[in-house]
């Protein structure tokens, strides 16, 4: 196979303004005019306005090549673009090869006949996608989630380029991912499907080819080669290996990720290659867990026959201008995932499915990948024409995924089944029965025919489908937004358990120097009105106050209220991440909304999108580490936060739980201490217990009457063989009434670490440089008086300063 790139030379016009500009391929319109100096920064400001109007117009992306030698000689040459966005037409040398309606899937065209010597002309016309769906939006037809534009289902496009409540409405245009000239010499490798049979401690791998051969005498022959670099061959036919003593593939925390990699020649009769396909593979079963008990019905991940507790967060798009994502930014975020002791993501319905280097990462990693399938929030018209669109969008991306060792599961939908069900959108009878249609027949027959051994999941969250309790605690999986949207307190989440909370979360602002990326000095107030453009969840800003009215003091800047925001959104999600380890057995997942950000802004990420940690990722990083000591306190949150409520008896308690998700039995040490605001000790107890493997245990609580609720804490820690593996402090009253004494926070450098000293209790400290760009090794943890030492990973230490909740009302120091 002669393969050639075409990604040089290429022109943008934006058809009728007579202009063109250079345009980089893959790219896209806003990337190509960001580069000519034609087009403001869309994320400045309200620019967004004037990028969406950019949207109205067509475009043609150009470009003129020699074909490679030996293309003209080959007997059938494709023309293959891995993704176009969206709504093409492909011309060759003035003669049109067809259109492209999907962003979804790849395009392949047959062009041999109109290749010819010396110069060849590749045209691509992209028509307007917010015309497109103005003009095919009807009330009567397919609605969807107010937050993004009128008509977006109408599209196979991204949904959320057409806004969402943490994202702007910027449908950009182009050809986001490789346009490739393949020429096949007489053999032409389209598809391999690599099966595994795991039995008595050896693994039986099958392969299915599909090519085509013109050329005499061809012959395939197919070899793994191990993770040591030793190769053996496959039987020829049927193509067949054992693989003796395998190499087991894990998620991150239970064993490592081997990888062997596959290789399919097509060999001429002087066994020259006219063709190869090559991917990595991990040997490992992956399945979900379900089976009937005492709660209801289990669902946890079960990889090599041990069942996992997912941890991890929700992925979205990692820019607007999908040109910018490189496999160097995406490995950065998903290494942050697991500094953060991730195990899970969760690959969000409503963006588009992510490129090759995403998952090759996963696999790397050891991050388990829960893929939807790219549809969000909508209802569709199941028209004969997107039935087929969508079957071959669906095996295109099965087939390109199935090897990875990371997939987990497809997954057919976001909130459809839940909200259809609840009557939202106005879904008529015919969208309700065409829902059953689309995630319960069509989209998992095509899973199945595409990778027999891929788990199915009907929708998220679900409860197995039919619209049998979608979002049911006892069964299948829950996105819960009671805390938050429905305003509860964040103790709300120990009211109960469910099987596996796949989608959940909390509002924050990024850090002052992101917001200085899209804001003058005039705009930065929580209201103003490019925060507000910025903040594009209904109420969200006043949902934000409302909490931090229920928690913290009034910020005494801007600024510090965006460091108190962060620390309302890492409390929230502790305690329900915190709660459902405690679980363990009966829960089996936390995936937190949301990873990442496409845009900056508030949103629910723990990870902004200058790829600045928030807090929420540090406290991750704690809450989700593999042996976890957590503590249920009760006191005012727990019980009665109403400062005026009438007199009550408030039970002041404790109650330590250890949870190990190890494969190994463990022994720990757990001391816990009553201490008042200076740090000094009141009470305390030294606990030595054993954990077994994959298990979590709960202590008795432990009563502390004798406690002031304003001026006294629990800190309470837990080691093994000497070494601190998990920390914490709880408090009895709200932090806005506690009666924290200045801890005087220090900081001085030795070496690579920052060590932080108090002089009293300190709660949320946080350390940052001049830039706001350091990584640390911890970081917004609350420590006792005395000295705590911290790596630096990434930044300088230059311009270091650190503050407390002491600070909050007090402003920055």
């Amino acid at each position: 196979m002669i393969s050639q790139s075409l990604h040089e030379g290429w022109t943008l016009e934006i058809l009728g303004k007579k202009r063109k500009y250079p345009a980089k391929v893959p790219g896209t319109v806003y990337g190509a005019l960001l580069e000519a100096g034609s087009m403001e920064d869309p994320f400045w400001r309200d620019n967004e306005l004037k990028a969406l109007q950019v949207m109205e117009d067509d475009f043609l992306f150009e470009t003129a090549f020699v074909p490679a030698e030996g293309m003209l000689q080959c007997q059938n040459v494709y023309l293959r673009f891995e993704g176009i966005d969206t709504l093409g037409e492909v011309s060759l040398n003035g003669v049109p090869l067809g259109q492209t309606d999907n962003m979804h899937r790849v395009w392949e065209f047959e062009a041999g006949r109109l290749l010819r010597e010396g110069e060849n002309v590749l045209r691509v016309k992209l028509s307007s996608p917010t015309r497109f769906i103005r003009e095919h939006y009807n009330p009567q037809k397919a609605e969807g989630t107010s937050d993004a534009m009128k008509g977006f289902p109408a599209l196979r496009k991204a949904h959320c380029m057409f806004g969402w409540d943490w994202g702007p409405r910027l449908p950009d245009a182009g050809i986001f991912r490789p346009v490739t000239l393949l020429g096949d010499e007489g053999a032409y490798i389209r598809e391999v499907r690599v099966r595994q049979k795991h039995a008595d401690g050896k693994v039986e791998l099958s392969l299915g080819l599909s090519a085509s051969s013109t050329a005499k005498g061809v012959r395939f022959t197919a070899e793994l080669v191990d993770p040591d670099g030793n190769a053996k061959a496959f039987s020829t036919v049927p193509m067949a290996l054992t693989v003796e003593n395998p190499q087991l593939w894990w998620p991150r925390g239970y064993g490592g990720q081997p990888l062997y990699t596959v290789k399919v020649k097509a060999l001429s009769q002087g066994d020259r290659v006219l063709d190869m396909w090559e991917r990595k593979i991990g040997l490992r079963t992956a399945t979900m867990h379900i089976e009937k008990d005492a709660f209801g019905e289990s669902f946890a991940h079960e990889i090599n026959g041990v069942q996992v507790f997912a941890m991890g967060a929700d992925y979205i798009p990692e820019d607007n201008l999908l040109g910018r994502v490189t496999p160097e930014r995406t490995r950065r975020l998903l290494e942050d995932c697991c500094a953060a002791n991730f195990n899970t993501i969760r690959v969000w319905g409503g963006g588009y499915y992510p490129d090759d280097w995403f998952y090759d990462v996963c696999d790397e990693l050891g991050l388990l990948v829960w893929q939807d399938c790219m549809f969000a929030c909508a209802t569709y018209e199941l028209t004969p024409a997107f039935s087929r669109n969508i079957q071959a969008e669906i095996a295109y991306n099965v087939k390109r995924l199935r090897h990875h060792p990371s997939l987990a599961l497809w997954c057919g939908n976001n909130e459809m089944e839940m909200f259809v069900d609840e009557g939202e959108w106005g879904a008529s009878f015919r969208q309700k029965a065409d829902y059953i249609r689309m995630y319960e027949y069509i989209i998992p027959k095509v899973v199945q025919e595409q990778d027999p051994d891929a788990f199915y999941w009907p929708a998220s969250p679900s409860s197995g489908g039919g619209f049998d309790d979608p979002n049911g605690r006892g069964r299948g999986d829950v996105h819960d937004w009671s805390i938050w949207h429905g305003m509860r307190p964040f103790a709300d989440y120990r009211k109960g358990a469910c099987r596996y909370l796949s989608e959940f979360g909390f509002e924050s602002f990024p850090c002052l120097k992101t917001v200085e990326t899209f804001t003058l000095p005039e705009d930065r107030n929580l209201f103003s009105y490019v925060m507000e453009k910025h903040q594009r969840c209904a109420h969200g800003s006043a949902l934000t106050m409302a909490y931090l009215q229920q928690m913290y003091l009034y910020p005494a800047s801007f600024e510090t209220a965006l460091y108190a925001s962060q620390l309302l959104q890492a409390e929230a999600v502790r305690y329900g991440v915190e709660h459902m380890r405690r679980q363990r057995g009966l829960c089996m997942g936390t995936i937190y909304w949301q990873l990442n950000d496409c845009w900056p802004g508030a949103s629910w990420s723990s990870i902004d999108c200058t790829g600045r940690w928030k807090a929420l990722h540090y406290f991750a990083k704690r809450f989700f580490a593999p042996v976890l000591l957590s503590c249920q306190e009760e006191g005012m949150l727990t019980q009665n936060p109403n400062i005026n409520a009438e007199p009550y008896d408030m039970e002041k308690s404790i109650r330590l739980a250890v949870t190990n998700d190890t494969l190994k039995p463990r022994q720990f040490v757990a001391k816990w201490a009553l201490r008042d605001r200076l740090g000094r000790v009141k009470r305390e107890e030294t606990i030595c217990l054993s954990v077994n493997p994959l298990q979590s245990i709960t202590l008795p609580k432990t009563h502390l009457p004798e406690a002031d609720i304003f001026q006294d804490y629990v800190s309470y820690h837990l080691y093994e063989l000497g070494r601190e593996l998990s920390s914490g402090t709880v408090i009895f009253s709200l932090p806005k009434f506690f009666q924290f004494a200045d801890p005087r926070l220090g900081l001085r450098l030795e070496g690579d670490e920052i060590v932080v000293t108090a002089g009293a209790y300190a709660r949320g400290v946080e350390i940052q440089n001049g830039a706001e760009d350091l990584l640390l090794s911890d970081n917004y943890f609350d420590m006792n008086p005395g000295e705590r030492r911290v790596k630096i990973l990434r930044g300088e230490p230059f311009g270091l300063r650190a503050r407390s909740v002491y600070d909050i009302a007090k402003g920055q120091k």
